[in-house]
């Protein structure tokens, strides 16, 4: 069964499209579990609350900035997990913003006594909008600095509807999965033209090489490997890491880059410092920049907090669910 899981997920990625565009990536790609995938809707003891956000190569003029909030529920009565999600992204002088609004739900399938499958769905609604007068075009430059007017575009903002889907197979100690996004092709022209957001695949897994418990105690040291693929159209990027917990402390190291695809050694290596306690997670990390663009970039700075509403013990919360052994950051 898991073998065939394994061949599924390698077809998928064979049969995605080229196309054009790209969504905001975080590097702290599990604190924002619900973005990265559906299955992980409910993927908790009671309730969650996370909050992201990641600023973009700072040092560049047009300013990156990218939000998300997040709130999930599991249901362990019904296997399942119910969450939203609403992703906010603002990109450039013009302030060309991308909205998302979504509600998520995933389901926990046994397949034997270790193995776990766990598709996921997220229907949304989707909002492209932008300042125009903010905009300046070559044709409003003049060699007597008189600006020319310029013909806003007919439509000033985009609604459209949009899905994603995804499945994640886990046991106690190895997790993998995949997404697939923008499966509606929500459009994106202001002028009416028949543009429309590629479809994104991602592949993500990872296993935990070291776990030590204490006796009565919760888990106190872990070392995982994780990884994340993504492809939109013709870009691709892969991060790949480790992270260390000891309580209550996590720490974390990735690569971001695909050398033996592209020309340049990378796109940046990633750092993160972090607190984990039963309830509150709290995360900062730093890309720094290791392309072309290593000198004017400024790198990425990126926050997330997560609390959990676990008001069990933690007999009671490892009866409710089947955990997840994936990294929160």
């Amino acid at each position: 069964m898991v073998k065939r899981i394994i061949y599924l997920l390698i077809l998928l990625f064979i049969i995605i499209t080229d196309s054009f565009g790209q969504d905001p990536t975080f590097s702290q790609f599990y604190a924002n579990a619900l973005y990265l995938s559906p299955s992980f809707a409910g993927a908790t003891s009671e309730y969650r609350l996370a909050l992201n956000y990641r600023d973009q190569w700072p040092a560049i003029p047009g300013v990156y900035h990218t939000y998300s909030i997040s709130f999930d529920k599991a249901m362990p009565s019904f296997n399942s997990g119910f969450g939203v999600l609403a992703t906010y992204d603002v990109a450039g002088s013009g302030n060309l913003s991308t909205t998302n609004i979504g509600l998520l739900y995933s389901y926990d399938f046994n397949i034997n006594k270790e193995w776990h499958i766990r598709p996921g769905v997220n229907f949304k609604f989707y909002y492209l909008g932008l300042d125009i007068a903010k905009l300046i075009f070559n044709s409003q430059l003049t060699g007597s600095g008189v600006s020319a007017t310029v013909t806003p575009p007919p439509f000033s903002n985009v609604a459209d509807v949009d899905f994603a889907t995804s499945a994640l197979v886990y046991n106690d100690r190895i997790w993998a999965g995949f997404t697939l996004d923008h499966l509606l092709a929500p459009g994106t022209s202001f002028y009416g033209e028949n543009a429309t957001v590629p479809v994104k695949f991602n592949l993500y897994g990872g296993m935990q090489v070291l776990k030590k418990t204490r006796l009565r105690q919760k888990m106190q040291e872990v070392l995982s490997v994780a990884m994340n693929f993504q492809k939109q159209g013709k870009f691709y990027q892969s991060d790949l890491g480790l992270y260390y917990y000891i309580n209550p402390l996590i720490f974390g190291l990735w690569y971001r880059g695909i050398p033996l695809i592209t020309k340049q050694a990378g796109d940046a290596i990633i750092g993160l410092v972090g607190i984990k306690t039963s309830q509150l997670h709290i995360g900062y990390s730093y890309d720094f920049t290791i392309s072309n663009l290593i000198s004017s970039s400024g790198g990425a700075h990126e926050i997330s907090l997560i609390y959990e509403f676990n008001q069990l013990s933690l007999g009671q919360q490892r009866k409710r669910i089947r955990a997840i052994p994936c990294p929160e950051f």
